[in-house]
């Protein structure tokens, strides 16, 4: 691929919206020539500033209950004339407006996220199975020889258990790259199947797994205790939510 025909898909590339082949393609582009990734960079950087809101404001913790006091109070017999009630209704339901356009807004742009997100994980993951050298930077069964090598690597500790009295076999670990900075992704095996576990730092609250598949890939993710993870592989659903279950078992 050249920067002619790697131009045209940098937009759908940043929204998550090219096709497998098409952004592993791109991806290796983008590795060999500075000026697109470059461009790449700069398109990244208006969706996060647009995650960071600027299509929507958060609303103050009390503008729920003043509105329903506005309509509430506007729903009353008028006092003094009626003209004052439309005008408090009218008050109301642009408030309402501005509440509801916000609230679609932000769940909006955390859906077009997640989709460039999912797409960023399953191109990771199929890079490391393409790759016997790249799957795993350290090797061990060793969850006390696996952490320790991220030090220094990494600004913050991965947790790594193990998982080999349930059949899921700790094979080591790797320094990868996603959502724009640098992740520990901790892989598993169980029998010929790899797991990625990915995590990096969260400073969100505790959400519960939401699992996904694309490109007959099995993800899951959620947040737990300052971390967020994301889960991936070919093995079948419920076999992953058992490891996924285990996790947040150790986790806690």
């Amino acid at each position: 691929m050249n920067c002619h025909e790697a131009h045209p898909l940098l937009h759908g590339y940043v929204d998550g919206e090219l096709d497998l082949t098409a952004a592993l393609a791109l991806e290796q582009h983008l590795e060999d020539c500075t000026a697109c990734a470059q461009a790449q960079a700069e398109l990244l950087a208006v969706r996060t500033a647009l995650q960071g809101g600027a299509l929507y404001f958060q609303p103050p913790p009390d503008l729920r209950n003043r509105v329903q006091s506005a309509v509430r109070q506007a729903a009353r017999p008028p006092r003094v004339v009626r003209p004052f009630r439309w005008r408090w209704l009218a008050v109301a339901a642009a408030l309402a407006f501005v509440i509801l356009t916000g609230y679609v807004a932000a769940a909006l742009v955390a859906r077009r996220g997640n989709d460039v997100l999912e797409q960023q994980v399953v191109a990771s993951h199929i890079r490391s199975l393409q790759q016997p050298n790249h799957i795993i930077d350290v090797k061990s069964s060793n969850q006390h020889e696996v952490k320790p090598w991220f030090e220094g690597k990494i600004d913050f500790a991965p947790p790594v258990y193990d998982l080999d009295a349930h059949d899921f076999e700790l094979v080591g670990g790797r320094l990868d790259y996603l959502n724009e900075r640098p992740v520990a992704a901790i892989v598993y095996r169980r029998r010929l199947h790899h797991i990625n576990l990915y995590v990096w730092p969260s400073s969100s609250g505790p959400s519960a797994p939401v699992a996904t598949t694309r490109h007959n890939y099995h993800l899951i993710h959620w947040t737990e205790g300052g971390v967020t993870f994301w889960a991936i592989s070919d093995l079948n659903e419920n076999e992953l939510q058992d490891f996924v279950r285990l996790i947040q078992e150790r986790a806690r």
